[in-house]
C-alpha cells in the first residue's frame, strides 16, 4: 500500500502509485481514439490486465488513461483500505452521533465530532485544475473515445456529472455518459432515476436551466463516490471525504456557480437545457446491448479549467466483466453496513457483476420467523438503487453468497417454484435492461431459497444434510501427508 501518510491527492499521483506497483502500462504506439483505444482497453480488461496509460493518441497531445479500476488491487490502492466495509460503517457510525447535553460530555465527544468535521470538503482559491481556465472550450480539445461501431459517435464515460439540488444546494456527483453532438453540445443520459436528472426536473419546473459540470479525474475516492448510491441527501463531496478519511479541495467554477474538486484533470463547465431534448444513442452499454436511440436534455459547454498537462480518463463498457464490476463490488461491500443498519437480519449480499448489478442480488439472512424472506425483499426494493434491482434470492445464513455453486445448490434444495417465487409487475426497473417490456417499467422476481418452516406449510420432516462426523474427519486431518495425494 502506498506509504505516503496522506490520502492520494489526484489522478497523477495515483499514476505513480499504480506503475510502482505493477498495476499500469505504458502505450507508446500512436493509438486512435475512434475504435482502437477502446478495443485494447477490452482485451486487458477481459484478461485481467493493468491499467493502460495511451501517451500517443492521434489527433491529440494529451495522453488518455483507461482501465485505472479494472481490478479489487487497484481499487485497494486508489483508495488506501482493503477492508470497504468501513466506509459504510463510517456513514452508519455518524448517523448514531447525537449531541450530548452538558459541557464535560461534549468535550468528551469533541473526538468523534472532530472526525466527521475532518471529512468535510474545503473550498480553496486555487487549485491543480484552475492552472489553465478559458472560456473557448470545445469538446474537440479532448480525446473522447468512440466504443462500438454502432455507437452514435464519441461518448464521455467517465465523466464525474456535478450538480446541486436547485432548492437545498446539497451536491451531487454522477457518472453518466454523454454523446458528444458539436463543439459545445453534448447529450445528458442522466435516467429518470438517477438525482442529476431529478435536479434538472426540478429546475424545469422552476423554469431555468441547470448549471453542471463535467470532471475528469481527481482523487480516486471522489471517482468512486460519483458513482456509489448515497443515501439521499448526503452530500457527495462529504462521502468523498469520509471515503478517504480527510476532506477534498474544491475550487469554485468560473462561469457557473459550482464547487469542483480543486484536484481535478479537467472541468468543462456549462448547464443542462431541461427544454433543449434531443435524440441519444444508440450506445453499447454495460448489459452487454446497444441502447437505443430516446430523448435525452442537452448540456452546453461554456469555458473549461485543467492542468497544464492533464491527463483524460475513461472507461469502456460493454458485456460483462469489465473494469465496472470491480466498482460495483466495492459499492456492494462498502454499502453492507447500511443495509444492515435498516434490515439488522442480513447477514451478506452479493450483487454478481454478470448480472450488470442491477439485474440479480442474493441476499443472506439469519432466519428468526416465516415469511421473513420476503419481508427482506421488500425491504430492499424500497431502498434507493436497489428499487432497480429486478431478481432478488434470498437464502439461510449457512450459504455463501458469492459462490453461486452453493446459491443455485439451496434454489434446488430449498426453493419451491410454486410456493417460494414472487413476481411483481409494473415496478420501476433500470432505463437499460434489454428485457423491460416497457422502458423504466417491467417486473421484478423474488426467490425465497431460506429452509421453509411448519408455519409456512412446509408440512415434511426437514431432510438432513450430509456432514462429515468430527471422529472421521480429524482421523483423515490427522493422517492427510501419510496419504500421498
Amino acid at each position: 500500500m502506498k506509504s505516503l501518510s496522506v490520502p492520494i491527492q489526484d489522478t497523477q499521483e495515483f499514476i505513480k502509485e499504480l506503475e510502482k506497483q505493477g498495476e499500469l502500462k505504458r502505450v507508446k504506439t500512436e493509438v486512435d481514439p475512434d475504435l482502437e483505444i477502446a478495443e485494447i482497453l477490452r482485451r486487458e480488461m477481459y484478461s485481467n490486465g493493468p491499467a493502460v496509460l495511451f501517451e500517443n493518441v492521434k489527433g491529440h497531445s494529451m495522453p488518455v488513461l483507461g482501465n485505472a479500476f479494472g481490478s479489487m488491487r487497484r481499487l485497494e490502492i486508489g483508495l488506501e483500505m482493503t477492508d470497504f466495509t468501513e466506509i459504510g460503517q463510517r456513514i452508519t457510525d455518524m448517523t448514531k452521533m447525537d449531541m450530548p447535553s452538558g459541557i464535560l460530555n461534549k468535550i468528551k465527544k469533541l473526538p468523534e465530532l472532530s472526525k466527521m468535521t475532518a471529512s468535510f470538503p474545503k473550498l480553496e482559491s486555487s487549485g491543480l485544475v484552475t492552472e489553465i481556465t478559458s472560456t473557448d472550450a470545445s469538446f474537440d480539445d479532448l480525446p473522447i473515445i468512440k466504443s462500438w461501431p454502432n455507437d452514435a459517435g464519441r461518448f464521455i464515460t467517465l465523466g464525474l456529472i456535478a450538480t446541486k439540488h436547485p432548492e437545498t444546494g446539497v451536491r451531487n456527483l454522477g457518472v453518466y455518459r454523454m454523446q458528444i453532438i458539436d463543439k459545445t453540445h453534448a447529450s445528458m443520459h442522466w435516467q429518470k432515476h438517477k438525482r442529476g436528472a431529478n435536479h434538472g426536473d426540478i429546475s424545469k419546473d422552476r423554469g431555468e436551466k441547470i448549471p453542471t459540470a463535467i470532471i475528469f479525474g481527481g482523487e480516486p475516492a471522489t471517482v468512486f463516490s460519483s458513482i456509489a448510491p448515497v443515501p439521499e441527501g448526503l452530500d457527495k463531496y462529504l462521502f468523498a471525504g469520509i471515503t478517504r478519511k480527510e476532506g477534498i479541495k474544491t475550487v469554485k467554477c468560473k462561469t457557473i456557480d459550482l464547487e469542483v474538486p480543486a484536484n481535478a484533470e479537467i472541468v468543462l463547465e456549462g448547464y443542462v437545457d431541461p427544454e433543449d431534448i434531443r435524440d441519444e444513442g444508440p450506445f453499447g452499454d454495460h448489459t452487454g446491448y446497444y441502447t437505443p436511440v430516446e430523448p435525452y436534455p442537452t448540456f452546453t459547454l461554456t469555458g473549461i479549467m485543467r492542468r497544464k498537462n492533464p491527463v483524460y480518463v475513461t472507461t469502456v463498457v460493454g458485456k460483462p466483466i469489465l473494469e465496472d464490476a470491480y466498482i460495483g463490488k466495492v459499492i456492494e461491500r462498502s454499502f453492507l453496513p447500511l443495509v444492515q443498519m435498516f434490515h439488522p437480519e442480513v447477514v451478506d449480499f452479493s450483487m454478481p457483476a454478470a448480472g450488470w448489478f442491477q439485474g440479480f442480488a442474493v441476499i443472506s439472512i439469519k432466519k428468526r420467523y416465516p415469511g421473513q424472506a420476503k419481508k427482506v425483499m421488500m425491504g430492499l426494493w424500497g431502498m434507493g438503487q436497489l428499487s432497480l434491482t429486478k431478481m432478488f434470492v434470498v437464502v439461510d445464513e449457512d450459504i455463501n453468497v458469492h459462490d453461486m455453486d452453493d446459491v443455485i445448490w439451496a434454489i434446488t434444495t430449498r426453493a419451491d417454484a410454486a410456493r417460494d417465487t414472487i413476481i411483481i409487475n409494473n415496478t420501476p426497473t433500470d432505463t437499460l435492461d434489454p428485457a423491460s417490456p416497457l422502458v423504466n417499467l417491467g417486473s421484478k422476481m423474488g426467490i425465497d431459497a431460506t429452509q421453509k418452516t411448519k408455519e409456512e406449510g412446509y408440512m415434511r420432516e426437514i431432510q438432513q444434510q450430509v456432514k462429515v462426523d468430527e471422529k472421521t474427519k480429524n482421523l483423515v486431518d490427522s493422517k492427510w501427508s501419510e496419504y500421498g495425494l
